[in-house]
This record gives C-alpha cells, structure tokens and sequence, in this order.
C-alpha cells in the first residue's frame, strides 16, 4: 500500500484521467471487534462501484472490464495488518492505488475524471509528517515519520552504504575501536553526499528534520552539512542495521514534545489573531475565507468532523445521507488551506472549544 504523500505524488493523483476514475472510500477499525466488519463493508463498497460502472453509458465495456479488474488487483493488495482509521481505492483504466490513512474517511464511491484527494491531503496534515536520517559509520538511512511511526524511503539514493571492512561496524563504534572514522577524509565524503541527497528531499518535501547518531557522527554532519541548522540532533548510536520500531524509540519522544510546542504556539498565533480581528471561528466562517484565500493558518481538532450542506451562500449542520450532505468538508477546508499556501495545523480535541473545533488566522 502507498505512504507517502509528496507534492509530486499528489500532484500526479490529480491530474485527469480517462473517465472512469473510481474513488473508493472506507472507514476502517485498528482493533476488535469494529474491525471484524471492515472487510466485508469494503467489498460492499466495491460491488457498489461496479455497479455504477454497469449503469454508467459513459463507460464502455472494454473500459468497465479494464477498471472492475484494477479494484480487484487493489482489494488483493489491502494488507491487513497495516490496518489503521481509512483506506483509499483510487482505479482507473490501467492503473490502481491504495492508500491507508490515520484519519477516518466518509464511506463513499465516486466515479469521475479525477481522483477523490482531498482526504489524503488532510490525512498527511494531520500526521504531522517529519523526516528521520540514521547515521551510522557505514550506512545512513532515511525514514518517513508520522502518526507515531517511521517507516524507511528508498528514494534520492537512501540508503547509502559502504564498506568498512569489519563485518559488524556497529559493534567496534559501542566499543570505541574506531576513534578516527568519523574524521577520515572517506567518511567526510560519505556525510556530504547523503546532506546533498537530503537537501534535495526536503526542497521536494519540506519536512521537520530529525538526524539521529553517535555524537562524532553529529559533529560531522553539522561540520559538512548544509541542512544541518535547521535539523533536531538526537545523539543515539547502534541504528544504522535497526528496524523502524527502534529508530521511532530514538525519536518519538522528540517528536511528541515538538507537537506539543507548536500546538502550544498554535493557539497563542490564534488569540493575538483575535486581537488585531484577523480571526474566523467556526466551519462556516472558516470555510468562507478559506474558499476567498484568505487562511494564513488553520487550526483544526484532531478529531473534529462535521457533516453540513449548502444553504444559500452558508453552511449549515445536516445529517448523514442527507441529500447534498458533504459529510468530508473539514477535510475540504485542509486541502482548499494548503491549496492557497496556508499552514495547517492539528491540536488536540478540546483545545478549540470555543470555536467549535475549527479556527483560522487571517491573511487581512
């Protein structure tokens, strides 16, 4: 299944396709027994697609053929224990994705020239993402954090690996058998290397920073690098050959103390807002200056979800499975405040009381 969400990656989920692309949207459950059901509403959900393929004269047979069998090639590559609060189908003629989110969907099928994204879009906002470099004398990794874990990217040339000549590298460093290796000249190059492959990573998808390794091998990556002043150091050793659930105990308190300053500085942007009335409360308020461009930052509960229709030139409240219910527009809010170049930003639940769980700073 996909994970990360890079503005190329959603760039290219955007872009039209020969219709039908088909959006299928689920809620899924982590633990028992809620979770027990999920298998059998997502299949519900994807004979539900094919029949609008059926019924729809727009496609043609060689296409519904085509599509129905991207749905079923994506329901095999359902893995059932990455398994968190929402899963997304995107098929259309000759191709399929499946994406599992922290951050529960609407269940809807949708079938159009576009995908659904919007939802997406504010998963990965709410996840916080961050990336994660592992320095180690012979391999340095990066990792793709959010949602409290990490998992690691093969991309830009990660891993990069070389030879030592000792088989266990690691073993030598936590004995202190390898006191120069962090200054010869062959490790020098090696940093500088992976700092020019990082840099690049991070002008494609600005992310928090978290460069995690023994203290020699910080001080040389701060001494070569060039991202490293905008980077959290975390002296850890021992994580060049560990897995994810080791390096996420190397980071996660980092990074659970860093959520918590930047919701603390969250609300405090949203009260001096308040003073110089550039402040909008509420999904209605918000959802109108959002759609005008004029969020400079937004503030949405973790948990918050709402279900409304149009009335006229306002939102207000409506049941789901009402007619014209848009039972996802926080989610719309995310994406149309990213879209506009604003920052969003996830608190806890409570924290926007209030503001009934949703608030914006104003650009004027």
């Amino acid at each position: 299944m996909e994970h990360q969400l890079s503005p190329a990656v959603l760039t290219e989920l955007r872009r039209p396709r020969p219709y039908p692309a088909v959006s299928v949207l689920a809620p899924t459950h982590r633990a028992e027994p809620d979770n027990a059901q999920d298998p059998v509403r997502l299949r519900n959900l994807l004979a539900e697609a094919r029949k609008k393929l059926e019924s729809d004269p727009a496609v043609t047979r060689e296409r519904r053929i085509d599509v129905v069998e991207q749905l079923e090639q994506a329901l095999a590559e359902v893995d059932p224990i990455d398994v968190r609060d929402g899963l997304v189908i995107f098929a259309a003629p000759g191709e399929h994705q499946v994406w599992a989110l922290s951050r529960t969907v609407p269940e809807r099928v949708v079938l159009s020239d576009t995908f659904l994204t919007r939802n997406l879009v504010a998963a990965r906002a709410a996840e916080s993402p961050f990336w994660v470099m592992t320095l180690s004398a012979d391999r340095i990794r990066l990792w793709s954090g959010g949602g409290e874990r990490v998992a690691e990217s093969a991309m830009a040339g990660f891993p990069m690996t070389r030879s030592l000549g000792d088989p266990d590298p690691e073993r030598q460093q936590r004995a202190g058998d390898l006191p120069g290796t962090f200054r010869d000249e062959q490790m020098r190059h090696f940093v500088r290397e992976a700092d020019t492959a990082l840099a690049g990573v991070l002008r494609s998808s600005p992310r928090p920073l978290y460069v995690v390794g023994d203290r020699p091998a910080l001080a040389l990556f701060e001494e070569v690098g060039t991202v490293a002043k905008d980077a959290v150091h975390v002296p850890h050793g021992g994580l060049g050959h560990a897995g994810a659930e080791a390096v996420w105990q190397a980071v996660g308190p980092l990074v659970t103390a860093e959520d918590v300053r930047r919701a603390e500085g969250v609300l405090q942007a949203l009260e001096d807002a308040r003073g110089r009335r550039e402040y909008a409360a509420g999904v209605d308020e918000v959802w109108q200056n959002a759609t005008e461009g004029r969020v400079r930052l937004l503030a949405v509960e973790e948990n918050y979800r709402v279900t409304v229709r149009d009335d006229g030139p306002h939102l207000v409240p409506a049941d789901s499975g009402d007619l014209d219910a848009r039972e996802d527009i926080v989610d719309e809010i995310v994406e149309q405040c990213l879209d506009t170049g604003a920052e969003v930003r996830f608190v806890p639940d409570g924290a926007l009381a209030e503001a009934e769980g949703i608030a914006a700073v104003l650009r004027y």
